[in-house]
C-alpha cells in the first residue's frame, strides 16, 4: 500500500523501488532503539522496513502486507537480514496484535506506484485495465462488481462519502445508465461525459474521486483503518510509539481523532509533519502524505 514507493519498468511489468516518504521522520519519530521489535503493517516492497532494520543494532521487524506481490518484493529486498525479519501475508485489520510487544508500529496507508503504474491491476485509469483495484486479490470483490451490479443511490453514496464528489448523483445516474463497463478507460470516459464541460477539462480528471471511492470501498479501506488505530495501542509496550503516514484528508482525519481519542496513547505531533519541498521534488507523491505520531502512556500515566 506504500505511496513511498516509486515505480521503475522494465520490459515486462512495474516493479518496486525503494524510496520510502518521509523516511528520515519516521525514522525519528519511531525512536528506533538497538535490540527493539517492530511492526510494519504495509511493508510494500520493504523500503521503510529497510531504514528501521539498518538504523539500530540486532532490530527486529515483523512485516505486513495484504497483497503478495508486495510479499514477495519486500522478502527479496530484506533477505540479508535474515531471521531478523518475519513475513505475514495478512489484511492488517486481520493481523492478531499481541498485547505489549512492539516498541514501535508504523502504517503507510498510500497507494504504491506500482498499484497505479501496473495496468492488470486496474487501480489507475491512465491505462485500460480490467476494473479491478483489489489490494489482496485473494478477495472476492472487484470495482467491476461495485460498478456494474451496485444500484445508483449506493454508487452516489461512496462516491460523495468516499471520493467527496459533489457531483456524485449525476455521475451515478450516467454509469448505470451506460453499464455494464468492461474497463478502467470506458468507465473513465462515462464519468467524464456526465459533468459540465469546465469540469470536464479541469486541472483534476473527473474520474479521479470515483475512481478512489472505488478503491477506498473494494478494499474497505477506512473500516480497515478505524481497526488499526483501535487494536494497535495494545501491541505497544509503554513508552511504544505508533506512526501513521495518510495521503488523503478523509484518511487523515480518522487517524488524527482516532489517535487522540484512543485513552492509551499520548499525540506527539499536534500537527502533522508533511514532505519537505526538496523530497516533493523528488518524490512528487510525496507531497500529499502525512504523518503523525503517539505514543503509548505508561500504566501509572
Amino acid at each position: 500500500m506504500q505511496s513511498d514507493l516509486q515505480t521503475s519498468l522494465d520490459l515486462e511489468s512495474p516493479i518496486f523501488s525503494h524510496i520510502p516518504v518521509l523516511s528520515q521522520e519516521v525514522i525519528t519519530g519511531l525512536n528506533i532503539q538497538p535490540g527493539g521489535n517492530y511492526l510494519d503493517l504495509t511493508v510494500g516492497g520493504g523500503g521503510h522496513s529497510r531504514l528501521i532494520l539498518e538504523t539500530a543494532e540486532d532490530v527486529k521487524i515483523t512485516c505486513v502486507d495484504q497483497d503478495e506481490d508486495a510479499l514477495k518484493a519486500a522478502k527479496e529486498n530484506l533477505s540479508k537480514f535474515g531471521d531478523r525479519v518475519k513475513f505475514i501475508h495478512s489484511n492488517f485489520a486481520n493481523f492478531q496484535f499481541p498485547e505489549n510487544s512492539y516498541d514501535g508500529i508504523l502504517a503507510d496507508l498510500g497507494v504504491s506506484s506500482y498499484h497505479l503504474d501496473n495496468p492488470e491491476r486496474g487501480f489507475s485509469f491512465r491505462n485500460t485495465a480490467n476494473l479491478d483495484m483489489r489490494m489482496n486479490q485473494q478477495q472476492s470483490l472487484t470495482a467491476g462488481d461495485i460498478i456494474n451490479e451496485w444500484d445508483e443511490k449506493e454508487l452516489a453514496d461512496i462516491f460523495f462519502k468516499y471520493g467527496e464528489e459533489r457531483l456524485s448523483r449525476k455521475i451515478a445516474r450516467r454509469i448505470v445508465e451506460k453499464r455494464p463497463f468492461n474497463n478502467t478507460t470506458e468507465l473513465a470516459e462515462a464519468i467524464a461525459y456526465s459533468v459540465p464541460p469546465k469540469y470536464r477539462h479541469g486541472r483534476i480528471h473527473p474520474a479521479t474521486r470515483v475512481f478512489q471511492a472505488l478503491r477506498i470501498a473494494v478494499n474497505d479501506e477506512l473500516k480497515v483503518l478505524e481497526t488499526l488505530i483501535e487494536k494497535a495501542p495494545n501491541a505497544l509496550i509503554p513508552g511504544g510509539r505508533i506512526a501513521i503516514i495518510s495521503f488523503h484528508s478523509l484518511e487523515d482525519r480518522l487517524v488524527k481523532h482516532g489517535l487522540r481519542n484512543s485513552p492509551l496513547l499520548r499525540i506527539l505531533t499536534k500537527k502533522p509533519i508533511i514532505a519537505t519541498e526538496g523530497e516533493t521534488k523528488e518524490n512528487p507523491r510525496s507531497r500529499s502524505a502525512k504523518l503523525r505520531i503517539a505514543e503509548k502512556k505508561n500504566i501509572e500515566q
